[in-house]
């Protein structure tokens, strides 16, 4: 029997002001992202980020963008 994991996996979501934020793990490479768009202005943006900067990722994208 073989197992196929899901791509994508979103793990949190929010939206303020037009900036919607995922935090997603993508399980086939074990690794977390996060996804930023900002419909105001139609910009936006994906960062690699380390499993233990997770959370502090998404809850500050843009600082982890610079």
């Amino acid at each position: 029997m073989t197992s196929t994991a899901p791509k994508t996996r979103e793990l949190a979501a929010r939206e303020s002001d037009g900036v919607r934020v995922l935090l997603l793990w993508h399980p086939r490479a074990n690794t977390v992202t996060v996804s930023v768009e900002d419909a105001r202005v139609g910009d936006r943006f994906r960062l690699a980020v380390a499993p233990d900067q997770a959370l502090d990722a998404f809850y500050h994208p843009f600082a982890y963008a610079a």
